[in-house]
Protein backbone atom coordinates (compact mmCIF):
# COMPACT_ATOMS: atom_id res chain seq x y z
CA UNK A 1 0.00 0.00 0.00
CA UNK A 2 1.79 3.45 -1.13
CA UNK A 3 1.46 6.25 1.86
CA UNK A 4 1.42 10.00 1.34
CA UNK A 5 3.22 11.30 3.64
CA UNK A 6 2.05 14.84 4.82
CA UNK A 7 5.85 15.69 5.93
CA UNK A 8 9.22 13.70 6.99
CA UNK A 9 7.86 14.50 11.16
CA UNK A 10 7.36 11.11 12.76
CA UNK A 11 4.83 12.08 14.99
CA UNK A 12 2.80 13.14 11.74
CA UNK A 13 3.69 10.33 10.03
CA UNK A 14 2.32 7.94 12.47
CA UNK A 15 -1.19 10.14 12.72
CA UNK A 16 -1.38 9.53 8.90
CA UNK A 17 -1.37 5.64 9.56
CA UNK A 18 -3.28 5.57 13.01
CA UNK A 19 -4.70 9.16 13.51
CA UNK A 20 -8.72 8.94 12.87
CA UNK A 21 -10.68 7.57 15.32
CA UNK A 22 -11.21 4.03 14.95
CA UNK A 23 -7.63 2.28 13.74
CA UNK A 24 -6.36 2.62 17.77
CA UNK A 25 -9.61 1.29 18.79
CA UNK A 26 -9.21 -1.77 16.36
CA UNK A 27 -5.48 -2.28 17.67
CA UNK A 28 -6.42 -1.85 21.41
CA UNK A 29 -9.54 -4.19 21.04
CA UNK A 30 -6.82 -6.74 19.61
CA UNK A 31 -4.30 -6.22 21.63
CA UNK A 32 -5.97 -5.98 25.11
CA UNK A 33 -9.10 -7.86 24.34
CA UNK A 34 -8.07 -10.85 21.99
CA UNK A 35 -10.66 -9.80 19.34
CA UNK A 36 -10.19 -10.75 16.25
CA UNK A 37 -13.57 -11.42 14.17
CA UNK A 38 -15.39 -8.52 12.34
CA UNK A 39 -18.28 -9.68 14.65
CA UNK A 40 -16.41 -9.30 17.54
CA UNK A 41 -15.18 -5.71 16.55
CA UNK A 42 -18.32 -4.45 16.13
CA UNK A 43 -19.56 -5.60 19.61
CA UNK A 44 -17.11 -2.98 20.60
CA UNK A 45 -19.35 -0.44 22.65
CA UNK A 46 -17.92 2.76 20.80
CA UNK A 47 -19.93 1.54 17.96
CA UNK A 48 -18.26 1.25 14.72
CA UNK A 49 -20.20 1.35 11.70
CA UNK A 50 -19.74 -2.19 9.60
CA UNK A 51 -18.42 -0.05 6.51
CA UNK A 52 -15.66 2.04 8.09
CA UNK A 53 -14.90 -1.80 9.99
CA UNK A 54 -14.04 -2.76 7.13
CA UNK A 55 -12.28 0.08 5.69
CA UNK A 56 -10.45 0.32 8.70
CA UNK A 57 -9.54 -3.20 8.79
CA UNK A 58 -7.83 -2.86 5.16
CA UNK A 59 -6.32 0.27 5.71
CA UNK A 60 -4.46 -1.46 8.53
CA UNK A 61 -3.66 -4.56 6.74
CA UNK A 62 -2.50 -2.82 3.93
CA UNK A 63 -0.42 -1.13 6.36
CA UNK A 64 0.92 -4.09 7.85
CA UNK A 65 -0.16 -3.57 11.49
CA UNK A 66 -2.47 -6.34 10.97
CA UNK A 67 -3.18 -10.09 8.77
CA UNK A 68 -6.16 -11.47 7.49
CA UNK A 69 -5.90 -15.17 8.22
CA UNK A 70 -8.27 -18.08 8.17
CA UNK A 71 -8.54 -20.65 11.47
CA UNK A 72 -6.78 -23.98 10.86
CA UNK A 73 -9.88 -25.37 11.80
CA UNK A 74 -12.32 -22.96 10.05
CA UNK A 75 -11.72 -21.82 6.68
CA UNK A 76 -15.08 -19.81 5.95
CA UNK A 77 -14.52 -17.50 8.70
CA UNK A 78 -11.80 -14.75 8.68
CA UNK A 79 -9.60 -13.61 11.10
CA UNK A 80 -7.56 -10.62 12.21
CA UNK A 81 -4.35 -10.88 13.50
CA UNK A 82 -1.53 -7.80 14.94
CA UNK A 83 1.87 -8.17 12.71
CA UNK A 84 4.89 -7.68 15.01
CA UNK A 85 4.48 -4.01 14.01
CA UNK A 86 0.98 -3.80 15.17
CA UNK A 87 1.80 -5.63 18.69
CA UNK A 88 4.95 -3.16 18.98
CA UNK A 89 2.35 -0.35 19.41
CA UNK A 90 1.33 -2.16 23.46
CA UNK A 91 3.48 0.49 24.77
CA UNK A 92 1.45 3.65 23.09
CA UNK A 93 -1.40 2.10 24.44
CA UNK A 94 -0.20 1.85 27.97
CA UNK A 95 0.71 5.48 27.55
CA UNK A 96 -2.37 6.59 26.24
CA UNK A 97 -4.30 4.84 28.86
CA UNK A 98 -2.59 5.62 31.63
CA UNK A 99 -2.24 9.38 30.43
CA UNK A 100 -6.47 9.31 29.77
CA UNK A 101 -7.00 7.95 33.58
CA UNK A 102 -5.17 10.49 34.99
CA UNK A 103 -6.52 13.43 32.97
CA UNK A 104 -9.86 12.79 31.41
CA UNK A 105 -11.14 10.51 34.81
CA UNK A 106 -12.80 13.96 36.34
CA UNK A 107 -14.50 14.46 32.55
CA UNK A 108 -15.84 11.53 32.27
CA UNK A 109 -17.05 9.44 34.98
CA UNK A 110 -18.31 5.82 32.93
CA UNK A 111 -14.26 5.77 32.57
CA UNK A 112 -13.41 1.61 33.61
CA UNK A 113 -10.71 1.32 36.14
CA UNK A 114 -7.15 1.30 35.03
CA UNK A 115 -6.40 -1.09 38.53
CA UNK A 116 -8.80 -3.79 37.39
CA UNK A 117 -7.24 -4.01 33.75
CA UNK A 118 -3.83 -3.71 36.06
CA UNK A 119 -2.54 -0.68 34.32
CA UNK A 120 -1.60 0.84 37.56
CA UNK A 121 1.08 -1.58 38.48
CA UNK A 122 4.63 -1.23 36.24
CA UNK A 123 3.50 -0.14 33.19
CA UNK A 124 7.20 -1.89 31.41
CA UNK A 125 5.96 -4.92 32.96
CA UNK A 126 2.24 -4.39 32.07
CA UNK A 127 2.91 -3.96 28.59
CA UNK A 128 5.07 -6.76 28.42
CA UNK A 129 2.04 -9.01 29.74
CA UNK A 130 -0.10 -7.52 27.30
CA UNK A 131 2.33 -8.69 24.23
CA UNK A 132 3.22 -11.76 25.86
CA UNK A 133 -0.34 -12.50 26.43
CA UNK A 134 -1.49 -11.61 22.81
CA UNK A 135 1.42 -13.48 21.36
CA UNK A 136 0.96 -16.96 23.42
CA UNK A 137 -2.89 -16.41 22.40
CA UNK A 138 -1.87 -16.32 18.49
CA UNK A 139 -0.26 -19.29 19.01
CA UNK A 140 -2.50 -21.01 20.51
CA UNK A 141 -4.79 -20.30 17.72
CA UNK A 142 -2.71 -21.00 15.00
CA UNK A 143 0.10 -23.72 16.69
Amino acid sequence: MKNTFRSGCPIASTLDILGDKWSLLIVRDMLVQGKKTFKEFSSSPEGIAPGILSSRLKWLEGNELISKQKLPDNKKENIYLLTEKGIELAPVITEIILWSDKNLRKHNAAMYSISEAGFNQDKVKVTEGVQNNYRAMVHSLLG
